[in-house]
Order: C-alpha cells, then structure tokens, then sequence
C-alpha cells in the first residue's frame, strides 16, 4: 500500500514537492496536556516508552492537532545502552542518568552484543502498531543516538555541559572509546534496519553533541561511525531514506554530505543558504527554525517561517522543521500557527 501522504519521503529523495513538508522534533512530548495524561498515568518515563500502545498513542497524538506530514515514533536515544546494562533512570529537572557509566576498557568489554528483536522488542512492537494504526497516512520516522551521543552519556553518567568525563576518555582511553563507539554502531545499525522491518518509512540519526567536538575529532570520533550507520542501512535498505543531524557543526556540513545519506538536519545557527552552498545539492536539507520563535506573537512565527522558506530558496529538497526540539514549556496553539504557515507559504503555484 502506497502512502497516502508521501511529500517527506519525496522531499528527502529531493523529488518535485507542491509544497514544502513539516514535522517537528520532538512534537510528542510535554508541551501538550493529552501527552502529559498519558505520562502521569505511566507513572515514569521509561514504563511509558516500553509500552506499545501509550507508544502509539503518544506518537499519533501531534497528528490528531497539527496537519504534519510525519510523525516520528515516541522513544528515547538512550534505549541502546539502557538494553546493555548501564540502568537507565530519569531524575525530574535533570534528565536521563546512568546507574553504571562507562570509565575503563573493562567496563566496555563487558557490554553485550544486542539481538535488538529480543533487548529491544518493546520499540519495534512499538513501531509496528504505530504503523498499523497510522495505515499510511503519513510517513513513521525512526531514530537513533549518534555512537558518540551515546557515548557522552554513558561516560558522564547523564546529561554533561563541558563534556569533561567523555573528551577525557577519548583522550586519554582512546582504544576503549574506539571499541564502544565501534559496538554502538553495530547495534545502532541492526537497531535502525529492524526499525525499518517493522514499519518505519524513513530513519534519523541524532548526534546531538557533535558540536561539542573540534573537527578532527568530530570526524574520528563521530562522523566516521555515522559513515557506518548509513552503509549499514543502505546495504540493507537501498531505498529507505537516512537523515543524519549533527547540531553545531557548521563547517562539517559538506563531509556529511558526502556520507551517502539522504538528508542532513540543521540546526538554526546555520543559514540554509549557507547550508545549500557547503552541501552542493548532494543532500535534502531539514530545519531550521530557531525553537524559541514559538514564544513569538503569531505574526513573528509567521515572519520567521517565511524568513526560513526563504533561506533555503528555490528548489526541491528542503523539509521544514525547528533547528531542535520543542521545548516543554511551549503553548501548542503556536506550533499551529508554525504549521499553517508554512502550509500557506511554501504552496507553489500550480
């Protein structure tokens, strides 16, 4: 069966598009009172993301609001290594911990080979009634944690600023950061195909702290198991697009596109011009909307849309989205107003 609505998938293939699609990161998720309904009755997060129905539920909330054209499955990054061991936990007002963080080439010997059908069945049963439920309306999104996003946390225990613990590990314990972000990307690539078994349309990897690394290491220590993950996929899945977004990573926009992947996220201090000029047409371009804008008047979200429109120009292959995600506190009338108009503003004429 044929999407009823496929403008992403035709954008990220840089097909013709009558207008320009929209999803947004992180469009399932506390900003809205049905979400937090559903989070009270789990009780905490992780019962919540385990659970395929409040799964599907949560996922296909943003669409019953907002006309999207993709709904991207309601997980977290972190589930890889919460599946090896480490604990995951969440604290209120502090994020994701880890019970036992990574500190020594012993600790990382020690993690298992994932069977994602089996660690991590509660995704793609997830996904899979998702998918059903949805019944190709619009395209279901996967995702994944970047190896060395994934490293950061796993190393610092949580959520980190300076990124101290983990730049120090790959300094000093370079071997033994090499090794796990070589065992994150074997399971972020059976992760990511499974995903695709079982319904998602397109995937996306969030290497949420490469910015955080100069770039010579953002190349050693991330882009390169990046390079893997899209091989992995496209070997397995030639015709399934891959997103890839690094946030904060200006001037390595052209080595990422030079990965194979179908689409590179960028986040809002890159201008899409500039992000057209260093990518040569070789990639779809997503974003980049500065979040805060929806704690703008309307006719500011309006002005800032048509601002982004504009940046990326003329041309296929650009799908609107906020250069990161949406933030807990925002009014969900105003992410309506972000979606009208660039439902409004990007018709082409026919």
């Amino acid at each position: 069966m044929a999407l009823k609505n496929d403008l992403l998938i035709r954008a990220l293939k840089q097909q013709d598009t009558e207008r320009t699609p929209v999803w947004i990161m992180r469009q399932a998720g506390r900003y809205l009172p049905e979400y937090r309904e559903v989070r009270k009755e789990a009780g905490d997060f992780m019962t919540m993301a385990q659970n395929p129905e409040m799964v599907c539920e949560v996922t296909l909330q943003p669409l019953r609001r907002f006309p999207l054209d993709a709904v991207i499955i309601f997980s977290d990054i972190l589930t890889i290594p919460d599946a090896m061991g480490l604990g995951l936990y969440f604290v209120t007002g502090e994020g994701p911990k880890f019970k036992n963080p990574i500190v020594s080439m012993d600790d990382v010997k020690k993690l298992p080979k994932l069977n994602v059908n089996v660690d991590l069945k509660y995704v793609m049963d997830g996904i899979a009634l998702t998918s059903k439920t949805l019944n190709e309306e619009v395209p279901l999104l996967g995702f994944c944690g970047s190896p060395w996003t994934l490293l950061t946390y796993m190393v610092e225990g949580g959520s980190s600023k300076a990124f101290a613990k983990a730049k120090t590990f790959l300094l000093n314990q370079s071997d033994a950061a090499h090794l796990l972000l070589q065992k994150l990307t074997d399971a972020s690539i059976d992760y990511l195909n499974a995903q695709i078994s079982s319904g998602a349309n397109a995937v996306q990897v969030f290497d949420s702290w490469g910015g955080s690394l100069s770039p010579d290491m953002y190349q050693e220590f991330s882009l390169n198991y990046m390079q893997q993950i899209v091989d992995g996929i496209k070997a397995e899945n030639p015709d399934t697009p891959v997103i890839l977004f690094s946030k904060g990573v200006q001037y390595n926009l052209s080595k990422m596109a030079d990965t194979g992947a179908d689409c590179l996220g960028v986040d809002w201090t890159t201008d899409l011009s500039l992000a057209r000029e260093l990518t040569q047409g070789k990639v779809a371009l997503q974003g980049n909307l500065d979040p805060c804008v929806l704690y703008g008047d309307d006719d500011v979200i309006r002005a800032e849309v048509k601002r982004v429109l504009n940046s990326f120009g003329q041309g296929n292959g650009h799908i609107f989205n906020l250069g990161h995600g949406m933030h807990p506190d925002m009014k969900p009338e105003k992410l309506a107003v972000l979606v009208d108009a660039v439902r409004t503003y990007s018709t082409k004429a026919v």
